[in-house]
């Protein structure tokens, strides 16, 4: 897969503690229909104390995120997915209706780790080797 550097969400973000991803990404108007394009989030470093951590896409009209908008793409993983490395943990489709700006949003259950990175964005196609 081709990642740009200019669509990525999180790169080696350390995630200690309920935050949004490092980067927000300007889709440059509102959506027309970007279901061709996927968001991903992976572990590049072992979590450790969580219990689960939840990753949810968010759109807003602004860049502050003044309001955001939970998007449907979420999905929570426990403990035991995370201390994978390059482990996928969130995979989705670009759902049409996004506002201008999307981001990432990841949710800390339990004990706050105090390892655990993330990086992530949006491709527009995955590599399918046979």
């Amino acid at each position: 897969m081709y990642m740009d550097k200019q669509q990525m969400f999180s790169e080696d973000q350390a995630v200690t503690a309920s935050a949004a991803s490092t980067n927000v990404i300007d889709l440059g108007s509102a959506d027309a229909g970007r279901s061709s394009m996927e968001v991903f989030a992976r572990v590049s470093e072992a979590f450790n104390n969580l219990t689960s951590l939840g990753v949810k896409l968010q759109t807003a009209t602004d860049a502050a995120f003044t309001t955001p908008v939970d998007l449907p793409a979420q999905e929570t993983d426990l403990l035991a997915a995370l201390t994978t490395l390059n482990k996928e943990i969130f995979k989705a489709k670009l759902p049409q209706g996004c506002l201008r700006y999307v981001r990432l949003y990841f949710t800390v259950t339990g004990t706050a780790p105090t390892t655990g990175k993330i990086t992530a964005g949006i491709i527009l196609d995955r590599q399918a080797n046979p």
